[in-house]
């Protein structure tokens, strides 16, 4: 007979970590599914969080790795599997998960699976893709030492990006399409205070240019209509993320934008089915509200099994 677990947490970020320590913690016979190797999803990715109470200064992958290693402590690690699709039984109301190796089921859900990188969708961004263009400076700064790099957005991601890069490039512009930053406050004053940074404003990027490696970026003033060629050998893009939903179409309730419909309890428009992290509509999208839906999600889980 086919194990029907309490509940299957899909996803690896510190939503789905926390809904991991806390599901084992409630005594639920809990499988849990990631697709990448290393826990902490985005934040793996980010050179410094400093607004994560009790942890300032730590590396997005030291505190990955501390999530993760509370969650092994416990008993519980996710599965490295692929999930190709999530559907309920009809009879049953059971949870069916199919990944590209098996087939799980489970009471309830929890759709932790994040967000991905938004693409700027202009020439030559696809072809120099690891040839330049990247969307990641703590992964990929280091080729760029003492050369000249373009950093396209005005978030917290796109400032943190640039200031780590003005420390170990020749000269850093920012191309932002407004005229003040969205980013916070403090991290504002730290890129102000690069002097190898130049910030090109109201303008958006046209084309990347280079055959086997960028060469430079083409920028259109959104207010005076003029272009200009800005020289340079990496572009670094952060204007934003998209919801890993496209497999959730049609079972639960999507906004506009692809993220998953569902209030601070996780709770869907399908019964047994919890949204937590970044998938999940939102007004902040941060690590500290992460960790926060993840811990709500288990609490409805609960509600839900005790009916």
């Amino acid at each position: 007979m086919t194990e029907i677990y309490d509940l299957i947490i899909l996803g690896a970020g510190p939503a789905g970590i926390s809904a991991a320590i806390y599901a084992v913690r409630a005594g639920l016979n809990t499988l849990w599914l990631d697709k990448t190797f290393a826990a902490g999803g985005q934040i793996v990715n980010t050179y410094e969080v400093d607004n994560y109470p009790g942890m300032p200064g730590m590396s997005g992958m030291e505190l990955a790795e501390a999530m993760a290693a509370h969650a092994e402590k416990l008993g519980i690690a996710p599965v490295r599997e692929n999930v190709r699709s999530v559907e309920a039984d009809g009879d049953t109301g059971v949870k069916i998960v199919r990944t590209k190796k098996n087939e799980y089921r489970a009471k309830t859900v929890i759709l932790a699976l994040g967000a991905a990188h938004r693409t700027l969708d202009v020439p030559g961004e696809s072809e120099l893709a690891g040839m330049g263009v990247s969307y990641c400076a703590t992964c990929d700064g280091a080729f760029f030492k003492d050369r000249t790099c373009v950093v396209v957005g005005g978030g917290n991601v796109a400032v943190e990006d640039a200031v780590f890069l003005a420390r170990i490039c020749k000269k850093v512009y920012v191309v932002h399409r407004r005229d003040r930053l969205r980013a916070d406050g403090i991290l504002q004053e730290r890129l102000f205070a690069c002097e190898n940074v130049e910030m090109i404003w109201d303008s958006v990027v046209l084309a990347i240019e280079g055959t086997e490696q960028v060469t430079a970026v083409q920028v259109r003033n959104v207010k005076s209509g003029e272009t200009q060629t800005l020289e340079a050998d990496g572009v670094f893009i952060a204007v934003g993320i998209v919801p890993n939903t496209k497999l959730l179409e049609g079972f639960v309730r999507l906004d506009e934008n692809g993220y998953v419909i569902a209030g601070e309890e996780g709770i869907t428009s399908a019964p047994g089915v919890f949204a937590a992290g970044d998938i999940r509509t939102k007004a902040l999208r941060q690590v500290v509200t992460a960790v926060s839906d993840g811990a709500n999600a288990v609490a409805s889980v609960q509600k839900y099994l005790s009916r």
